[in-house]
């Protein structure tokens, strides 16, 4: 018997970034974590900045990193619009830890003009960008 799977796109402003078949797919939803398996019910949802890992049909693993987004999950196939995606390798640590530490330091010092919506926006997805290299060395370095 065959494993099930479902057709996934994963597609930033720029350009599709992933499709094929996959087992699993795990996201960040706008409510928490999503879990997105053959035969899930449909589903339309908004995406926070994170990580997404996908388990393709041969059982290996690819781990993204997601700027936000949308999720479509529809009976055949699932839809991932990003305006930003990167592929776990193409994140630079040393730029993700610098650009946490320059949000962080503005919302310390945060003054009458500051936009703080922006500044938390730049914290979350330097955080993700993180998560995403510290799940990359710690379950695939092994």
């Amino acid at each position: 018997m065959a494993a099930m799977t479902v057709q996934l796109d994963i597609v930033s402003a720029e350009s599709s970034i992933y499709s094929g078949l996959v087992a699993h797919l795990q996201v960040t939803g706008g409510e928490g974590d999503l879990g997105i398996m053959p035969g899930h019910a449909p589903l339309l949802t908004n995406i926070k900045p994170g990580m997404a890992r996908i388990v393709k049909q041969d059982g290996k693993e690819e781990v993204f990193y997601l700027s936000g987004g949308i999720l479509e999950v529809q009976p055949s196939s699932v839809s991932v619009l990003a305006d930003v995606v990167m592929r776990a390798d193409e994140i630079d640590e040393q730029a993700a830890v610098e650009a946490k530490r320059h949000a962080e330091a503005a919302m310390a010092e945060a003054g009458a003009d500051f936009n703080y919506a922006a500044a938390a926006v730049e914290l979350a997805q330097a955080m993700a960008q993180l998560r995403v290299v510290e799940t990359i060395k710690k379950n695939f370095a092994r």
